[in-house]
């Protein structure tokens, strides 16, 4: 019995989970804001996320990039608001500080070598 030379492919990695739902949660933040190209956008990104290329995965880590300015532009805006209102924001700006620094940590699983292989990105070393 010969030893296949190619290994089986196998499927994203259970790391792209984190991504996968921040771009979720981003998708479902536009569409209660009636922004539906912009909901179709982020749901684009989650499919771009299955594609294992190094193109694919720039394409990705800019979407990141984007949905976490998105949740601190979100929250500088509501924030205000619930100040000009005289209403309590605590609460609002740690919620959607926390789904921000989260969104941002996905980026780091990009460091990951399983997550490097899948996309096909060189695993020296990571800048």
């Amino acid at each position: 019995m010969d030893a296949d030379p190619q290994p089986a492919k196998r499927g994203p990695p259970v790391l792209l989970f984190a991504p996968a739902l921040a771009f979720l949660v981003l998708a479902a933040h536009f569409h209660r804001a009636g922004q539906t190209l912009a909901s179709v956008g982020a749901l684009t990104l989650l499919a771009v996320l299955t594609l294992p290329r190094p193109w694919a995965a720039r394409i990705v880590q800019a979407g990141l990039l984007l949905a976490t300015l998105e949740w601190l532009r979100t929250a500088a805006m509501l924030i205000s608001l619930r100040v000009s209102l005289g209403q309590p924001y605590l609460r609002l700006a740690l919620i959607l500080g926390v789904v921000a620094l989260s969104t941002a940590a996905c980026l780091l699983l990009f460091r990951s070598g399983r997550v490097r292989r899948y996309f096909g990105l060189p695993l020296g070393a990571v800048r």
